[in-house]
């Protein structure tokens, strides 16, 4: 009787307490600011880390313009074949996930926005706006269609919001979304969005999974020191100075050589620009532009062209900067204050170094035996007419001849040097 009784308690126990055996710990991460490599990476690093603790689910808060197509691929990808639900939620109000984030959005497990928040207008753009290239942008808009409703279907989502937010630029309210079925939630906080997901079946790529996160503990991963710094030299505005501040580095030191200090941090600043450049498209055109303006500025300091030069490479430099990344309405633009204040600069560095340049070529020369040539002194000897004699300059006793004669204790002019012997003639002669 006894063991029966322990056998009973022993079940009840563990129905009482079964539903806690679930309990997981429920990974958070924030994405703010354009989608890129970095931010690619660091998502990926999150899914795998949330993999490895055996997470209930990786749940990423997300406000973004959008950004690169191969980054948002890069990380759909990674959520497609997550071993963990990943849980996409646009917070908080005020967020959005526009263009990119609305295709990371799509392909999350489970779809979430709070309120006062959008998601949409994922029309890709891409560099120019040449007629000749219509048939190449609708290439890209098709294939970016296809592969927007492709997710949408395979997560059981509007189909027609995928297709429409990305041929027609749409974009809809938390409210709206979740009556298109474009999203499954709509949550005020992150604590309400895991009571509502609670109980709810995701096909990973494990299997069917049961989610239990009412409750669930959260764990903050923050972004590493490495994927912010990469991330903020993605900014197209952070390597476009890069890029200037590297140029004009190598342009000093080859101006005065042996200064070091503005090669080493032209070197440094233009290898990040070049990282940051492989990842954002640019325009080969615009990038040739600020290039020629370069050649013009190094031939205004060896060419006088009473400032034509550096006028036509400033101008070059600014037509090239606007050319660079030509992506209108896109968060990877230049911003046209940014090419503004470089352009300014760029004035002033030129101009100031070629008003260096002119004083030097104008000046006297004043060391070695040339900086001789108009200087007084006094003979020190007789000097006859056509003959030599010693005469005093600058402190040092030198060999001279003189066309005249001189007598000692006379002040004289170098008026040429010939070999080590200086010619002279009478002050005031």
């Amino acid at each position: 009787m006894k063991r029966l009784c322990f056998i009973i308690a022993l079940i009840g126990a563990v129905v009482l307490f079964a539903p806690f055996s679930h309990a997981k710990d429920v990974y958070t991460v924030r994405i703010q600011g354009a989608i890129n490599p970095a931010v690619a990476g660091f998502l990926g690093e999150c899914i795998e880390k949330a993999g490895k603790a055996d997470a209930e689910a990786l749940v990423v808060l997300l406000d973004t313009p959008g950004g690169l197509d191969s980054s948002m691929r890069d990380i759909v990808k990674e959520i497609m074949d997550a071993p963990v639900p990943v849980i996409v939620y646009v917070a908080p109000s005020g967020a959005r996930a526009a263009s990119a984030g609305a295709i990371i959005l799509l392909a999350s497990h489970v779809a979430a926005m709070a309120p006062g928040t959008n998601a949409g207008a994922a029309h890709p753009v891409t560099i120019g706006k040449e007629k000749a290239d219509e048939v190449m942008m609708k290439k890209v808009v098709s294939d970016a269609e296809a592969y927007s409703k492709s997710i949408a279907a395979k997560r059981g989502r509007s189909v027609d919001f995928a297709a429409k937010a990305v041929t027609e630029s749409i974009s809809v309210t938390a409210k709206e979304a979740l009556a298109g079925k474009v999203i499954d939630v709509v949550a005020d906080s992150t604590d309400d969005l895991l009571a509502q997901i609670d109980g709810r079946t995701v096909e990973t790529e494990k299997g069917k999974v049961v989610l239990h996160t009412k409750g669930a503990k959260k764990i903050e991963i923050a972004m590493p020191f490495k994927f912010r710094f990469l991330a903020y030299v993605s900014d197209p505005n952070v390597a476009y100075i890069l890029m200037m501040i590297g140029i004009y580095g190598i342009l000093f030191e080859f101006y005065s050589p042996g200064t070091i200090f503005p090669g080493v941090i032209g070197g440094i600043s233009l290898i990040l620009a070049l990282y940051a450049f492989q990842a954002i498209p640019i325009s080969f055109a615009g990038l040739a532009l600020i290039l020629l303006g370069i050649v013009f500025f190094i031939l205004e300091v060896k060419i006088v062209s009473h400032g034509l030069l550096g006028i036509a490479g400033i101008v070059s430099v600014v037509i090239g900067s606007v050319m660079l990344v030509d992506l209108p309405g896109s968060p990877l633009a230049i911003s046209f204050t940014t090419i503004l204040i470089v352009a300014i600069i760029s004035a002033i560095f030129v101009f100031g170094i070629l008003s260096f340049a002119v004083k030097a070529q104008l000046s006297r020369v004043k060391t070695g035996s040339e900086g001789l040539l108009g200087e007084m002194g006094t003979a020190r000897t007789k000097i006859a007419a056509g003959g030599r004699g010693k005469v005093m300059v600058h402190g040092e006793l030198w060999n001279a001849h003189s066309d005249e004669a001189i007598g000692e204790g006379e002040e004289i002019v170098v008026t040429a040097m010939e070999g080590l012997v200086i010619k002279v003639r009478k002050k005031g002669g």
